[in-house]
Order: structure tokens, then sequence, then C-alpha cells
């Protein structure tokens, strides 16, 4: 019996916008990827996502931005488009919490002079609300962002890999940076020991990035 296609495993419901996502990431990635590896990128994403999705509605848009993401930290890991810039990775268990938090925090401070990332190896289905409030309290919207399946490609696209009560799940790979932060998991915490995470992730990432 034959494999079926990544087409084929898709949810019904969806399989026709994923398609059509696949033909415009396509187009935005002309020369760079053929077209079935694209699809497979994804509705990879998709099912990806889905595994922590209850509510399935907005997995489309998210597939998107998801599949978009590790397709661009192909390309960068590859040579086919380097983002000239320090490529930065933080990654947890949910990312829900802690990664999400250093990650924001590293773009708000360098405004665009590295690019950031973050993904867990047992991704939530959605942001600790301590969290989002926290990261609010400073003037930091966590409004657009959400767990994120850590995957091989945006590892290799790093520069610097930081990770956070994760274990031996992220892969190691020679002439990256590897950073291994002791920080309180948010998860277990109330608002107030949120806070001060967000405290100490501030400063580590002001280190960080210095």
């Amino acid at each position: 019996m034959s494999t079926p296609s990544p087409a084929e495993d898709a949810t019904g419901a969806h399989e026709h916008v994923l398609h059509r996502i696949s033909e415009e990431l396509a187009a935005t990635y002309s020369g760079g990827f053929a077209a079935e590896t694209i699809e497979r990128y994804v509705f990879e994403s998709y099912a990806a996502l889905a595994r922590t999705a209850k509510i399935k509605t907005y997995l489309p848009i998210l597939t998107r931005r998801f599949a978009q993401d590790r397709l661009s930290a192909l390309a960068h890991a590859q040579g086919k488009q380097p983002s000239g810039t320090p490529e930065v990775l933080f990654v947890c268990v949910q990312n829900a919490g802690r990664s999400q938090m250093a990650a924001a925090l590293l773009k708000d401070l360098a405004q665009g002079a590295i690019n950031v990332r973050s993904a867990g190896s047992m991704p939530a289905e959605h942001l600790d609300a301590n969290v989002v409030t926290a990261m609010e309290e400073i003037g930091i919207s966590l409004e657009e962002q959400f767990p994120k399946p850590l995957t091989d490609d945006v590892v290799q696209a790093a520069d610097v890999v930081i990770t956070m009560g994760c274990g031996d799940t992220c892969p190691i790979y020679p002439g990256k940076r590897y950073e291994d932060w002791n920080i309180s998991d948010p998860a277990a915490l109330d608002l107030e020991g949120v806070r001060s995470v967000r405290e100490v992730l501030r400063s580590r990432v002001q280190e960080l990035a210095a």
C-alpha cells in the first residue's frame, strides 16, 4: 500500500484552503523551493498545529504563518535567502510561557536587528493567561502569538539556541551557540510570580543582546 500524500492526510474541511496557501507561498518562494516541498510544509504544519488545537476555526491562518516561518528558516539555513541578521531561537516545553516571553522581549529590544523565533518540545493549546497579562503590563502584546512545535528547520536556521526546561529534545548542530537558562515555569506561578520571571528574562535577554 502506498503512503498517503500530505494532501490526502489533511482534514477535509480545510484541504482546499491549504492548497491555496501552498500556491501563495509557492509564488513567494518562486525559484527557491519546489511546489511539492512547499505543499508538504503547509500540510505538515497544519497537522502539527491540529494536534493541540481544540477549536480549528483559525488553524488555516496559523498554518500559513507557521509554514511561512519554517520556510523562511529553511531558506536561511540553506543559504537561499540569508536574513543578514543574527538568528535566535528560544525553546521551552509548551511554548506558552518562558520562550514566548523571552522572544517578545528580545524582539522589542532588538527592533529588527535580531531575527527571533520560539518553539516548544510539547506545545500547549494556547499561551498562559498570566504570561499575556504580565507582558501587556510592560507594553508588549502577545495577542498574535501561538504555541509552535519545535521543528528541525528553525534549529538549523538559528545562530543561538536558548533552551529552558526542555532537556535534550533540541537537536544539536555544530557551529551554533547553545545555552540552557534555568528559569521557573510560569505555568506553576501566579501573576506576581510570572512578573518575577519576566524581569529575570528581561535581564538575561539584555545580556544576550549585548
